[in-house]
């Protein structure tokens, strides 16, 4: 099976995680896919196969005759899609892109004026949606090239290579991925994620992580009678939120700038709640956004009275930058493997994170490498048909490099 066929048949797997289920996985049906990835993965003469209760899928390419001594070398892939969109009943096809607009189904138009990606890209083949889904190529995109690669290395057994470890994780989307990963079992020295954007991005700094909840306890009284006795916790939790600086959105930052982004709010006069998640490259601001968060509750207590605003802060990750540079032979590595492919890589600081980011703080140093695809989490998302084949073909070149 090809590259392109492999992914469309993966995409057709609704693995939507879900935040607030409290299980784990956080969606049954994940493993749904990851029992056809294990079976897949099995027919294909892999060693150690196995999905575990928490729905992660191992798997272990054993080294080319004469290899054995190599360290073992770790690819990891996440099977769940973005919350945010709906992954129910993606109708994916593939479409010759010559240039313009793009009329992906019935009132759902991708105009070249507001993706210059786009351009990027004519007289490809694009994978995209009808525009009602988005396509998962967060990171299918990812399994299918590991899966891909693997298929091509048990064909052509003469290729000298190390033992390949593969992981493929439910949850990442939303930042459980590597809670009940197993290292120790997983075996490798060292690994890539392979769950990132533009062909030849190279990824080993993220955002530092944290979650804030903020809940407004609020009094209600009838409106008709509520003068110096009302506290609306909706304007209060309005006035909490208008107090973070402005500009500091995702709407408004790029590269390595920050951010506070509001996901989440509902509420009435009584009770009102606003999630966050907070972000920065920098850890010292990182630190520094959380104290504006602590600040502004405590503001609004001594204004509205004890108990009126409750925060909770939770650091989720950090920036694997400390963790990578220790081991930079893993970006040199994927540099030679990228242009041995023909492709210049570029270094590019994730705005988000990976499973890599905890996975490094863990002892498995863990960058990031590029998928090819494009507008992520949405119903644009699309990914280009030769992207998936160089990826393939990177990461032949980067398993078979350490012949020693």
């Amino acid at each position: 099976m090809n590259v392109v066929d492999r992914f469309l048949k993966y995409v057709s797997f609704d693995t939507q995680s879900d935040a607030y289920s409290g299980e784990h996985p956080s969606t049954a049906k994940q493993k749904l896919l990851g029992k056809a990835l294990a079976d897949e993965l099995e027919s294909l003469g892999l060693s150690k196969v196995r999905m575990d209760e928490f729905g992660y899928v191992y798997a272990l390419l054993p080294a080319a005759p004469g290899c054995e001594e190599i360290p073992t070398l770790g690819l990891i892939a996440h099977m769940d899609t973005a919350p945010s969109f709906s992954g129910t009943d993606v109708k994916a096809h593939i479409l010759h892109y010559e240039g313009g607009d793009i009329v992906q189904g019935p009132g759902a138009v991708m105009r070249a004026k507001d993706h210059e990606s786009l351009k990027r890209y004519i007289g490809q083949d694009l994978i995209l949606t009808d525009g009602t889904t988005l396509l998962g190529a967060d990171d299918k995109a990812g399994i299918a090239e590991i899966v891909s690669a693997v298929e091509y290395l048990t064909a052509h057994p003469q290729i000298p290579h190390g033992p390949v470890a593969i992981a493929i994780t439910p949850d990442e989307e939303i930042g459980e991925g590597a809670d009940h990963f197993d290292i120790a079992g997983f075996g490798a020295a060292a690994a890539y994620t392979v769950d990132g954007g533009e062909l030849g991005e190279l990824e080993y700094e993220n955002f530092n992580a944290a979650g804030a909840k903020v809940t407004v306890h609020g009094v209600n009284i009838h409106p008709g009678s509520a003068k110096d006795k009302m506290k609306n916790a909706l304007l209060m939790a309005i006035e909490f939120n208008s107090m973070l600086p402005p500009a500091q959105i995702p709407a408004h930052t790029e590269g390595y700038e920050g951010f506070y982004h509001l996901q989440h709010m509902e509420g009435d006069e009584t009770t009102a709640k606003l999630e966050y998640i907070v972000r920065d490259h920098n850890m010292d601001r990182f630190l520094a956004r959380k104290g504006t968060m602590e600040r502004l509750a405590a503001y609004l207590n001594d204004k509205y009275g004890p108990g009126t605003i409750e925060l909770e802060l939770w650091d989720q990750y950090y920036n694997m930058k400390a963790q990578i540079e220790p081991h930079m032979y893993l970006i040199h590595r994927a540099k030679a493997a990228f242009r041995a492919a023909g492709v210049e890589p570029k270094e590019v600081a994730i705005r988000g994170g990976t499973d890599g980011a905890r996975l490094s703080y863990e002892g498995l140093p863990c960058p990031n490498l590029s998928t090819g695809g494009v507008n992520f989490h949405g119903p644009q998302e699309y990914i280009p048909a030769p992207s998936l084949e160089k990826m393939v073909e990177v990461l032949v070149n980067l398993v078979t490099a350490d012949r020693s």
